[in-house]
């Protein structure tokens, strides 16, 4: 679907005119160069029975932080057609240029034996490749066409031997794409078709002959764009901050209790100046009503229910003998 198709139920938020003065008052407009988007659209599709040829196999070997520390360039045995290997020392999934890295680096090359078994896919590169494009204007709709052409989506290959040797390969699946899509008229800067693409297996059969039979998740989206110079209202240029050291400040914790120990009064006095923020300690006062201690504040007073000590700052604890202060409300 297109931004500006009648069936795109969010037109407020695609490109195009705007009312009122939505910046808010910002009057300095900055010239940025940036590749303008006039229109996108999405599809995704499961691809069922999908037959993939792999090439440029590399085997999927540790680097050599990984390996163990032995008389051997690598942790792998071979003898003939038969491997023994260990992989993934650290853990961690390889892409398949580290693949190659660590092949290369590698003493001992092990060749693919037997059957293979299918293992996982996923796409390698977020950028397709568009081939034979077609794009035809429509009559009956001003700035609109027809684009039709083919989108190649490149994946990697994870799969084992029977030796349980794992390997990595590329292939790609293609996918062919008939839309509609909003064009801009003839400009001396030209526009481009560029599309972006994800896609992962869901399962997949070795076929023989370097051939595998998946099926894939797809997604692709197709977006027309133009390398331009664009006026923006701005806030002027980015502030950025400094980096913040990574550290573990164990000692934080222990470094932010006080110096000294708190007396009673004092501890009592803080509470209090946090629950009366909108005035000093030293205002609450006390006054007899109806023979009971009440602030003058409008706040409730204590009366210790031990030692009969009254109001002291208002508190909920007796500062003398740590008892329950008794509250009373005017």
């Amino acid at each position: 679907m297109s931004f500006f198709s009648y069936k795109n139920g969010n037109a407020e938020l695609s490109p195009g005119c705007i009312t009122g003065n939505p910046c808010q008052g910002l009057t300095e407009r900055v010239c940025i160069q940036v590749k303008n988007v006039y229109d996108s659209c999405l599809q995704q599709e499961q691809l069922d029975d999908q037959i993939v040829t792999v090439t440029g196999i590399v085997p999927v070997l540790p680097d050599a932080s990984c390996r163990p520390v032995t008389s051997r360039p690598c942790a792998c045995e071979c003898d003939g057609c038969s491997c023994s290997c260990t992989c993934r020392g650290c853990g961690n999934s390889l892409t398949y240029n580290e693949a190659i890295e660590n092949a290369e680096n590698s003493a001992c090359h092990p060749q693919p034996c037997g059957a293979w078994t299918f293992e996982s896919c996923r796409s390698s590169t977020t950028c397709g490749t568009i081939s034979n494009l077609s794009i035809d204007r429509l009559c009956d709709r001003p700035q609109f066409a027809r684009v039709r052409g083919q989108v190649s989506i490149p994946i990697d290959v994870l799969f084992v031997d029977q030796n349980c040797q794992e390997w990595m390969g590329r292939a790609s699946v293609t996918v062919d794409k008939d839309v509609l899509l909003a064009i801009p008229d003839e400009s001396i800067v030209p526009f481009t078709l560029e599309s972006m693409v994800s896609a992962i297996c869901v399962s997949g059969k070795y076929l023989g002959n370097c051939q595998f039979s998946i099926t894939i998740c797809v997604t692709v989206v197709l977006k027309i764009l133009a390398e331009v110079e664009l006026m923006v209202p701005s806030y002027g240029f980015c502030a950025i901050p400094p980096c913040e050291e990574f550290a573990e400040n164990v000692c934080d914790e222990f470094f932010s209790l006080p110096l000294f120990p708190q007396s009673a009064c004092t501890a009592e006095h803080a509470s209090s100046a946090s629950s009366t923020s909108t005035a000093s300690a030293s205002s609450c006062s006390c006054t007899m009503y109806n023979g009971s201690c009440v602030s003058s504040l409008g706040q409730t007073c204590s009366t210790c229910s031990s030692c009969g000590t009254t109001c002291a700052g208002c508190s909920g604890q007796c500062p003398r003998c740590g008892s329950a202060m008794t509250q009373t409300t005017l």
